[in-house]
């Protein structure tokens, strides 16, 4: 626009309301950031194994719950996972997996490492068996802790579980998403960025990074809209999780086969066809190949399983109080 044609008193004020917008957007920016690093500061411990360092956080009484966050997740994931999913009556022990907040990435960050960096923690914290929820990018980890320690597991639970799924013979290899690639090498990789587009972007982001097709939360209750809210709030400090995002990226780039009929533990598996990361299909057959498992596949919900939140956390509940 230009604005020196009405003359410099007008350039002037447009000039200024241009400052004052910028500068009311960099003011609710860092109020955001810091309450989000004030968030992730408190309320988890690290604690030395011979795994590695683990950030970890427990609450509740009961039995033993290992939560196991997806990506772009941490502790504070997983403890909102629990919220979401589990009642009284449990003690749960959600940690920040390889890369995530406080805890260092390895040089060895594969599935079956963190499987065991599981252990580790469960190990320090004097736990001999735990339940275990794997949830999105955790799941296969949590699988791996079935099969490397199964005398350590109580039983398994899979949420939209991103694992192995056979493609059709010849069938294309689907490329990396040219979105996800770019907000990998913008959005995610800056805390302001990201903030930015849950700001201006956020029916993009739920579709892209939370794999969840807007228009669920267009039926959905309050409830549901400000659960997802939250979950893309809790994304940030980004820059904190980034190195774990991009491991996850690598893990579940090309995840194997895994030897599911040797879990002999019980197994719950949940997924909702309209899940744009594609797990519902995932989901299925590991659950058709872990002897005993049950599967629950929802029509809709996306991966965020929106408007499934009084199903999921009946069944989940039901499931471990066996």
């Amino acid at each position: 626009m230009d604005t020196t044609r009405f003359g410099p008193g007008v350039s002037a004020i447009v000039g200024l309301l241009i400052a004052g917008l910028g500068g009311r957007i960099y003011y609710r920016y860092q109020r955001d950031i810091r309450r989000s690093r004030e968030r992730v500061s408190t309320g988890s411990q690290i604690v030395n194994t011979p795994c590695g360092s683990i950030e970890y956080a427990v609450t509740g009484e009961g039995l033993p719950v290992l939560v196991v966050h997806g990506a772009g997740g941490g502790y504070d994931q997983g403890l909102d996972i629990a919220r979401a999913t589990i009642g009284g009556g449990f003690r749960i022990i959600a940690m920040s997996r390889f890369g995530y907040l406080r805890s260092p990435l390895p040089t060895d960050a594969s599935a079956s490492a963190q499987a065991d960096a599981h252990a580790c923690l469960l190990d320090a914290l004097s736990i001999r068996r735990a339940a275990v929820m794997g949830f999105s990018a955790g799941a296969p980890s949590s699988l791996q802790f079935a099969l490397r320690h199964p005398e350590r597991c109580a039983a398994l639970v899979l949420g939209v579980p991103y694992t192995y799924a056979p493609r059709p013979a010849g069938g294309p290899q689907v490329p990396p998403s040219a979105v996800l690639e770019f907000l990998f090498n913008t959005a995610l990789k800056s805390d302001f960025l990201f903030w930015l587009a849950t700001e201006v972007a956020r029916r993009i982001l739920i579709r892209v990074i939370l794999a969840t097709p807007p228009a669920v939360l267009n039926d959905a209750g309050a409830d549901e809209r400000a659960r997802v809210g939250q979950v893309l709030r809790h994304i940030l400090p980004i820059r904190q999780r980034r190195q774990g995002l991009l491991n996850d990226a690598a893990v579940t780039a090309s995840i194997p086969r895994y030897e599911l009929e040797r879990i002999a533990v019980p197994t719950l598996v949940l997924s909702a066809a309209d899940d744009l990361f594609g797990t519902f299909e995932r989901a299925r057959y590991t659950a058709q190949h872990i002897p005993g498992a049950r599967f629950i596949g929802y029509e809709s919900g996306g991966h965020m399983l929106v408007g499934r939140g009084k199903e999921v956390r009946s069944e989940i509940m039901t499931f471990l109080r066996q």
